[in-house]
């Protein structure tokens, strides 16, 4: 993904769950089969178990390997596609991390030159760690978990920042899901930096009944969002739908994610983009995989 695309995604999972309603925001109703009111407090607490149960999904992520194909089009000012492009990366998981290795560009077979590289960046990535000090894998294993306990905080933000309204029912995919809508809470003020973000989006979350995971998110930017001194502002209208899938009867796992996105870049260049990434072929591995690789003769 480009770097614009990239920073919605980014915003979008840091706003977790910070759902838009992609035009169905005048009436949600519309989509959603009625049911039983649900309180604030009931309908924050769902919020927080999903997004709790969404740190442990992406923990044991870390146990599965898969495709992820991306494609994305450049729009011109009439949104017109001017240009389209598509990558698709074999994800591994080598000592406890995620590696991407780039497989195929326009859904074509990388050259051999290419190939060679790819192979050449993961051999070094299993150098580095073989040669790992244990005082180095520590640092580096209890970052990640200093990572996932800021997620669990930022959880928190989540449920604060937002005036909930459950507006229903709905299945999606054989499954029963309650329909959830938040708005940026008036005078909320966020305790954590990323929090900052979280007055510029509203949402939809489709909620599994049963399990109290989330299906499926709307986030929709609607307020212009500046990354970085001057570096990137992404516009109103921004918009990033995120589907997930059960993987093994064990864990929820990403399924596809599509956006559409209007930003200008270093306050010159003002573009306008459309994208999906599909996730697909998600396998577990084993012991051996997460420490090994072998280059394709």
């Amino acid at each position: 993904m480009k770097q614009i695309a990239t920073s919605l995604l980014l915003l979008a999972f840091l706003s977790w769950p910070a759902l838009a309603q992609n035009q169905p925001a005048e009436n949600p109703k519309q989509s959603a089969t009625s049911g039983p009111e649900l309180s604030q407090d009931q309908v924050r607490n769902f919020i927080r178990e999903a997004a709790e149960k969404d740190i442990e999904n992406d923990k044991k992520q870390r146990d599965y390997t898969y495709i992820q194909r991306e494609e994305e089009h450049k729009l011109d000012g009439k949104g017109q596609v001017k240009s389209s492009e598509s990558r698709t990366y074999e994800i591994m998981v080598l000592y406890e991390e995620p590696v991407r290795k780039l497989i195929a560009k326009d859904d074509k077979p990388l050259s051999d030159n290419d190939a060679r590289k790819e192979d050449e960046k993961v051999q070094k990535i299993i150098q580095k760690r073989k040669n790992e000090s244990d005082g180095d894998r520590r640092k580096r294993l209890e970052k990640q978990e200093k990572d996932r306990e800021e997620g669990r905080q930022f959880v928190k933000e989540i449920a604060d920042a937002y005036t909930f309204r459950f507006t229903g029912k709905e299945n999606l995919g054989g499954r029963e899901t309650l329909v959830i809508d938040g708005d940026p809470r008036p005078g909320y003020e966020p305790h954590m930096k990323d929090a900052k973000f979280l007055p510029k989006f509203r949402f939809r979350v489709w909620l599994d009944q049963a399990e109290k995971q989330w299906v499926k998110m709307d986030i929709q930017c609607i307020d212009t969002v500046s990354v970085g001194l001057f570096l990137l502002r992404v516009h109103k209208g921004s918009n990033i739908q995120i589907e997930q899938v059960r993987v093994n009867d064990e864990i929820w796992l990403p399924a596809q994610v599509t956006w559409t996105a209007s930003a200008r870049v270093l306050l010159v260049k003002h573009v306008r983009l459309r994208g999906v990434a599909e996730f697909s072929e998600y396998r577990k591995f084993t012991a051996d995989t997460s420490t090994t690789y072998q280059s394709p003769p």
